[in-house]
Order: structure tokens, then sequence, then C-alpha cells
């Protein structure tokens, strides 16, 4: 994956993310609960995905910033993703 297609993929689920919080708000309003849990738990993958892309960008720009190249940088597991200290 090169640099613009993470982006286009980061556009297309931050997309995604806000369609489905605008369902959601309608969702709310409606006494169905499986769509609304549904849409939460796709909310929390598009958050953990996100997170991972942005991640392999960062990879990416520091591998080219050293002089390395920036095609071997991995996405990484949600867990290490996840559990870095801000």
């Amino acid at each position: 994956m090169n640099d613009a297609s993470i982006r286009n993929h980061i556009e297309a689920l931050v997309a995604e993310e806000k369609t489905l919080h605008e369902r959601e708000q309608t969702d709310a309003e409606q006494p169905a609960q499986e769509p609304l849990e549904a849409d939460r738990e796709r909310l929390a993958q598009i958050s953990l995905e996100l997170d991972q892309c942005w991640d392999l960008l960062r990879q990416r720009r520091a591998r080219r910033d050293a002089g390395e190249d920036p095609d071997e940088a991995r996405a990484r597991d949600v867990n290490t993703v996840e559990k870095y200290l801000q």
C-alpha cells in the first residue's frame, strides 16, 4: 500500500464513520436495538482500523525521513497500536 491508497482508505473509513454517527442519532429515536448495537460495533472497528492506518502512514514517513524504504513498513496489530503511550 502506498501513501495515497492509505489516505484514500482513511477517507472512506471517515465517511463511513460519519454516516454511522448520523444513523445512530436516527436509530436512537426508534425502539430497534439491534441496528443501533451493530452500528456501535462497526464504529469501534472503524476507530481501531483508523488508528492502524494512521500508524502505518507515520511509519512510512519515518522510514522515508530516515532514508529507508517506506514500502517495508507494515501495519501493526491492534494491540500494539492501541497500547501506545500518548
